[in-house]
């Protein structure tokens, strides 16, 4: 991934300078059940059952693994960062995901065409009971695939996408600034299904785990 800048839509009022981003390599595709069977067979302190509970809530991996292509899910953010350690990579910060799922096939940021952006928000509406697609969907400029289409994916900066940090707090009386009412504040508003993203990811806990939700690695580029 070249560096760049990108609109974010988590720009404020008085935030409008598009966000620089330094170059950074990418997983092509989520992170597939074979994936991360593998890495459960070399690191089985994160196997179901020996995982301390405060970095896996209940239903992590509650179904298993198996050697199957599609994206891995019911994994915490503390197991996806394990995960991107142990290839030398991170969790990619938001920006870094935003700025890759802001392009198509031909465009490096395709957010302005409304039939792109409603074809987006046709996969957020289908139901997540449905069988999870095997990775390997189509490639856009920088080669990446499935950033939608399939799964929810983890940043590593997931609990700092909150408009205002106070609001998760226990003692907040407002819970409508909690997850999806707190996007009101955020620029670009016509992109529901990155504000859908963004609520989600603002409604975790590092420890929980569902079934939509997966995740890939970036690296640092060296000089």
């Amino acid at each position: 991934m070249p560096a760049g800048t990108i609109n974010s839509v988590l720009a404020r009022d008085t935030d409008r300078e598009p966000t620089p981003v330094a170059a950074f390599e990418m997983r092509e595709t989520p992170v597939t059940r074979r994936d991360f069977r593998r890495f459960l067979s070399t690191h089985p302190d994160w196997l179901p059952g020996r995982t301390p509970a405060v970095f896996a809530s209940s239903g992590y991996l509650q179904h298993g693994v198996d050697d199957a292509d599609v994206p891995v899910t019911e994994v915490s953010w503390f197991a996806a960062q394990a995960y991107c350690e142990s290839e030398g990579g991170r969790l990619p910060t938001w920006h870094e995901w935003e700025y890759a799922a802001a392009a198509d096939a031909t465009r490096t940021d395709a957010r302005g065409d409304p039939v792109w952006l409603a074809r987006i928000l046709g996969w957020y509406a289908r139901p997540a009971s449905q069988p999870l697609p095997t990775v390997g969907g189509e490639a856009n400029v920088y080669g990446v695939r499935d950033l939608h289409g399939l799964v929810w994916e983890w940043v590593d900066d997931f609990n700092a996408l909150l408009v205002n940090n106070d609001s998760r707090s226990s003692g907040d009386p407002d819970k409508l600034k909690f997850c999806g009412a707190g996007a009101i504040d955020l620029q670009d508003r016509q992109n529901y299904a990155v504000l859908m993203r963004v609520a989600l990811l603002s409604s975790v806990s590092a420890a929980d785990s569902t079934g939509s939700l997966g995740f890939r690695c970036v690296r640092e580029v060296k000089p």
